[in-house]
């Protein structure tokens, strides 16, 4: 008797707080609950329990309280940026749209007008003339003569003869200046008659009528080789330094216009292999 008492003693204080046996018995339950797939649930105790409930339902109205403010704080500030927005995106999109230097006026620059060679001025003359004889045929008036040059022409014998050579292209002219009327005969022959075209006509009586000797000599010309425009610009040639002997002080305003000047401009030859100057035959690969 006395060795059963002293074992349910022993047994007493092995015992856990919550009334379970610790022994063989509480690890077999133990293991087969884990073996099961049963997972250990803790139990806190009551008060504990309790007391976190109690905290969450006081931390919630806080945390929709603090969530309202910020909601309200947010929305303001969603009003208050697109009125800055839109008040900076238009400076910026104008910024963007204006190209630089688009406000400024634009400097009219008047191109310089380049001087007019010889033969360039007797077409524009040659035109002229031919217009103001079309507006004459339609309109059934005269036409107008061209007015002399300001200054005075020089006075000249009765026997007085003026001789000098003029060259364009390969035509040479020699010309004969004596005193007359105005008479131009080439090759005995009228001008009208040899240069038909105004222009060519135009080329010829150019270097009278810019220094005014136009009525008050006569001309008479030789010419060959070329063709008809060397041959014009040939005898304007001649005639420019036939009155530079009549008059030296006009050799200056000759020389200003080009009259003066042989004009060497020419024909290339044409070269061996090519079929013109520069021209060459077409290439073919097969």
């Amino acid at each position: 008797m006395i060795d059963d008492e002293n074992q349910k003693d022993e047994t007493t204080p092995e015992q856990d707080e919550g009334g379970q046996p610790a022994g063989p018995d509480a690890g077999e339950d133990s293991s087969s609950s884990q073996a099961a797939g049963e997972e250990p649930t803790p139990t806190p105790p009551a008060g504990e329990a309790d007391g976190s409930e109690s905290e969450a339902a006081e931390a919630e109205p806080e945390a929709v309280e603090e969530s309202g403010e910020e909601k309200a704080e947010e929305s303001e500030a969603e009003e208050a940026k697109p009125a800055a927005e839109k008040a900076e995106k238009p400076e910026a999109e104008k910024k963007k749209d204006v190209i630089p230097g688009a406000d400024l006026e634009p400097i009219a620059v008047e191109p310089e007008e380049r001087p007019l060679s010889a033969e360039e001025q007797a077409r524009v003359e040659a035109e002229e003339e031919e217009r103001a004889q079309r507006e004459a045929a339609l309109v059934g008036e005269a036409e107008e003569e061209p007015q002399a040059a300001s200054r005075a022409p020089a006075k000249m014998e009765g026997d007085a003869r003026y001789l000098a050579t003029g060259k364009r292209k390969t035509s040479i002219a020699r010309v004969t200046v004596l005193p007359g009327s105005g008479k131009i005969e080439i090759n005995q022959r009228a001008l009208e008659e040899f240069f038909p075209r105004p222009l060519h006509q135009t080329t010829v009586r150019q270097p009278l009528a810019t220094t005014g000797y136009e009525k008050t000599v006569d001309v008479r010309v030789r010419v060959h080789g070329g063709g008809i425009s060397g041959q014009a610009g040939a005898v304007r040639h001649g005639i420019a330094r036939a009155l530079t002997k009549v008059d030296p002080e006009l050799r200056g305003e000759l020389k200003r216009r080009g009259f003066l000047t042989r004009d060497a401009r020419a024909k290339e030859r044409r070269k061996a292999g090519l079929k013109k100057a520069r021209k060459r035959p077409q290439f073919s690969k097969r």
